[in-house]
């Protein structure tokens, strides 16, 4: 990932920089890689995700459908 800092304005360019971060999931990755995580545990939260990707993608479709 690489951010542009344009005339020293190296608060901005980091606070840009925190933002792609965010929207990643970086962030989120090195919390969840700083311990150990059970195969369970790991199982159980990649179906979580998974859910929440699928509901999510159904509301848009249907708030899409009701734009026509």
């Amino acid at each position: 990932m690489k951010v542009e800092v344009v005339d020293n304005q190296v608060e901005s360019a980091l606070k840009v920089l925190k933002k792609r971060m965010q929207k990643e999931g970086l962030f989120q990755e090195m919390k969840r890689r700083a311990h150990y995580e059970k195969p369970s545990v790991k199982r159980k939260r990649k179906q979580a995700q998974a859910r929440k990707k699928r509901r999510r993608a159904l509301q848009r479709s249907r708030s899409w459908e009701g734009n026509d």
